[in-house]
């Protein structure tokens, strides 16, 4: 197993990286930080704001330059954007550098858990949970070759997930 340095959660929206994340990086110690806060930081705008006037492209291209800068932090738990990992540059700075942790859970779970959040632009459409499904049709191959550890968040608290995760960690030191 790569060092632990660095612990980056990847995974669908609505599966608990934020939430997760705080938990896991108070368990050992290191400092936490999302993608989408440090975008919206840098901007002064929300992600929604983001994806009127740039795109998603426009967007992507600002995550892009966030995970780069974020993954070379030590002693950090970095949640990110479910489609972080659709740009091959993400993929390897993640990877490369880090643990990276795949958080699953099914989209009917990811539905409940977003349902009443607007700051979601992908969400924004009339049938969210099939958009759900067809993100994670297209995104979870991905999420699982890059995955160094797998945990399913589905119905479980974010401190038993934190808990879990850190224990895989040090069961493979």
């Amino acid at each position: 197993m790569k060092q632990a340095n660095k612990i980056f959660l990847i995974g669908p929206m609505g599966t608990g990286k934020s939430t997760i994340g705080k938990q896991l990086a108070k368990l050992l110690d290191y400092q936490f930080d999302d993608t989408d806060w440090e975008i919206q930081r840098r901007t002064g705008v929300d992600i929604p704001t983001i994806f009127d006037f740039e795109g998603e492209a426009g967007f992507r291209k600002r995550e892009s330059a966030v995970v780069d800068a974020l993954s070379e932090i030590d002693r950090l738990v970095l949640a990110t954007g479910g489609g972080v990992v659709l740009d091959v540059e993400n993929r390897k700075a993640l990877t490369g550098r880090g643990v990276v942790v795949y958080l699953h859970c099914s989209p009917e779970q990811q539905y409940e858990r977003t349902l009443k959040d607007k700051n979601r632009p992908l969400l924004q459409t009339e049938d969210p949970l099939q958009r759900l499904v067809s993100l994670m049709e297209e995104r979870e191959p991905i999420y699982r070759e890059m995955a160094d550890i797998i945990v399913v968040t589905e119905n479980r608290s974010a401190q038993s997930v934190a808990k879990e995760i850190v224990r895989r960690l040090r069961q493979d030191d």
